[in-house]
């Protein structure tokens, strides 16, 4: 939901690599990569598990971190999609090696995730925001379909929680189909929109 009390807005003012939130991006990045490793290495789907659980509890720490402390930036933001995309990859990776029938439900999510949805995530810096957390500023509609708290829900947790839960490949290769269709379909609603180039500057004499 829109919050009118914290500025949307990049500031270049305060754009740095290095706030309260990017360091804990960072350590559970680690520590996620770290026990995936051990359950491939093991052979055991617990570890990937925790690995997983770890992931999630800094990716909703690190977020809310940014914004009790306003260091939300553009920067940031960018490092923890690719956080989010290495312990994802190291995650399913390792569950498909541990579960061989996964493996096309697996590929199709990470073409998904990996790729699309990357795209349409790094879209926001084609505008002067924060985050794809402040999306509803461009559009509406894709926002809701992808950054509102239920679409992060649906987009990181359902697919996995229903392969861990029920072990059914059939079932996870449906959900990873359709969230592959809903971000083709938000993919052509950003490409009509339209992406802005920033203007050039003109070169001053030497």
């Amino acid at each position: 939901m829109p919050d009118g009390t914290r500025s949307t807005h990049a500031d270049a003012a305060v754009e740095r690599l290095w706030t309260g939130a990017t360091i804990i991006t960072f350590l559970r990045t680690v520590a996620a990569l770290a026990l995936c490793l051990v359950g491939v290495w093991q052979e055991e789907l617990v570890w990937l598990v925790l690995g997983l659980g770890v992931y999630w509890a800094g990716d909703s720490l690190d977020g809310a971190w940014a914004r009790w402390f306003d260091c939300e930036t553009r920067i940031g933001a960018v490092v923890d999609m690719l956080c989010d995309r290495l312990n994802c990859a190291a995650f399913y990776l390792g569950f498909a090696a541990l579960q061989p029938e996964m493996l096309l439900p697996v590929a199709v999510y990470l073409f998904e995730f990996l790729v699309i949805d990357f795209f349409l995530s790094l879209a926001f810096l084609a505008w002067p925001i924060r985050s794809p957390n402040y999306f509803y500023e461009v559009d509406r509609r894709i926002y809701t379909w992808n950054w509102s708290k239920p679409a992060k829900a649906v987009n990181s947790s359902l697919f996995a929680v229903l392969l861990l839960v029920t072990g059914w490949w059939w079932l996870g290769l449906v959900i990873a189909i359709a969230l592959l269709g809903l971000k083709c379909v938000s993919l052509r609603w950003l490409l009509q929109l339209g992406l802005p180039v920033p203007v050039r500057q003109p070169q001053t004499a030497g």
